[in-house]
């Protein structure tokens, strides 16, 4: 096992519950980040892999390590030398309401190689993108999607 080398992680809310979170997350069509585009190939379950395309670069294949419905999902990209690991939690809070946290984790022999490229390209998205990704489950929470 190789030590973490870089890391970040960031905490968003919902008014959605907790299974609600986890089947809204958990159907890939729901993951909009443009310009990237996103596939699955099979069930989300652990030992499903799917792909990532983003125009200009190489498609980036993942694997879903690791999946407990509704609380956890653990998803792996092999990068050269290195691994860049994906940990989702959903906490349920009061309210009915759900707690979601990313936390990004890169290790891996090579990993230094890649650290300024995945700070700089996360660092100022991560926190955006999980309050969209928040935001996303109230509006169809409210009906509104």
């Amino acid at each position: 096992m190789f030590k973490v080398e870089w890391e970040l992680q960031y905490s968003a809310e919902t008014e959605a519950s907790l299974d609600a979170a986890w089947n809204f997350w958990t159907n890939v069509a729901n993951w909009v980040d443009p310009p990237a585009q996103f596939e699955l190939h099979g069930p989300f379950e652990a030992g499903s892999n799917g792909l990532t395309r983003m125009p200009g670069q190489e498609t980036r294949h993942w694997l879903i390590r690791d999946a407990k419905p509704p609380r956890s999902a653990v998803i792996e990209m092999p990068l050269d030398g290195a691994m860049l690991s994906f940990h989702w939690n959903f906490d349920p809070i009061a309210g009915g309401r759900t707690r979601l946290t990313q936390r990004v984790i890169l290790t891996g022999e090579n990993a230094r190689a890649y650290i300024e490229d995945l700070d700089a390209g996360f660092r100022p998205t991560l926190a955006a993108g999980m309050e969209r990704i928040a935001a996303a489950m109230n509006a169809r929470r409210a009906g509104h999607v």
